[in-house]
């Protein structure tokens, strides 16, 4: 056996735990966000825009590593090879890596607040982090109860985009919030199609996601619902006014949203198959959200 075969299969499982698509789950809500600040007032900070999105990266990597860690106090996460808990067997290290991540993210927040003299921002992200900590983090363990797409939807949609539209502009927009709520659901879909091929472990752990409440079958139809909600809510919002045209570009990501939801309908009870479609998740929101933004520039 070659060192290539020996450290292949490794690599693939440090980067199944790194997760870097995953990431555009933290720009997205500032680029939306910071697209349409630049809509209405015609002015774009670019040092608040690329520290913001730095920070946000930071955060959500903080989330990520400790969510491994509160997962392996339960044992759920006894079957995941690409945990960065049961890659390392070093819990504790693992845990203030995190907690590194987080402090390096909220100092660029702070940053911001203090070139703007106004703390409003951090405080949205200061709740925005306690979202995200009561998700997984005991006492809490929302996620359990299966709350964490709500959870997702506010930390990621009015919370996120509420921070970012207002770090250029220091108000509030009713188009960022109409916004936001697109956004949301996006974000939520990916959180929403994670649950899909692990329904044995999250029983066992006692768990209690929507897809097992609902069953994969009945998950795979609500998924399709809330897939398809995206583009009719676009439209809606440009028909009433607050949205430009331009923002109909979303609409260019519509066949990676079929693609999900065809895929999860046809494999929604094969864990192996159906495994990768938070992967399509990211892809419909990533498109939806980019097009959006470029919408309301070009608008």
């Amino acid at each position: 056996m070659t060192t290539k075969h020996i450290l292949y299969p490794n690599t693939k499982l440090w980067m199944a735990a790194i997760k870097p698509p995953m990431y555009s789950v933290a720009i997205m809500p500032i680029w939306v966000g910071t697209a349409i600040a630049f809509k209405e007032t015609k002015v774009f900070n670019g040092a608040v825009f690329f520290i913001f999105v730095a920070a946000a990266i930071l955060i959500l990597a903080w989330e990520n590593i400790s969510n491994d860690v509160f997962d392996s106090e339960t044992g759920i996460d006894e079957n995941k090879h690409h945990s960065l808990v049961n890659l390392t067997g070093k819990k504790s290290l693992v845990f203030w890596l995190g907690n590194l991540c987080l402090g390096l993210g909220l100092l660029g927040i702070m940053a911001i607040a203090i070139l703007q003299q106004d703390p409003t921002v951090i405080g949205l992200i200061l709740l925005c982090c306690a979202v995200g900590y009561m998700y997984q983090g005991p006492p809490f363990r929302l996620g359990y109860q299966g709350l964490g797409e709500i959870l997702c939807f506010f930390a990621f949609g009015p919370l996120g985009m509420g921070a970012a539209y207002y770090s250029q502009t220091q108000t509030w927009s009713i188009t960022n919030l109409a916004a936001a709520v697109i956004v949301g659901i996006a974000t939520s879909l990916i959180l929403f199609c994670s649950h899909f091929h692990q329904v044995k472990d999250d029983i066992a752990a006692g768990k209690r996601s929507p897809i097992v409440r609902l069953g994969t079958a009945n998950g795979a139809k609500l998924l399709t619902w809330f897939t398809s909600s995206i583009y009719p809510l676009t439209l809606l919002f440009v028909l009433l006014g607050f949205f430009p045209v331009w923002t109909l570009l979303s609409w260019v990501s519509l066949p990676f949203a079929i693609k999900l939801c065809r895929h999860v309908q046809e494999n929604h009870n094969q864990p192996e198959k159906v495994s990768n479609c938070k992967f399509i998740a990211v892809a419909v929101h990533f498109w939806s959200c980019l097009l959006l933004g470029v919408g309301f520039i070009l608008g």
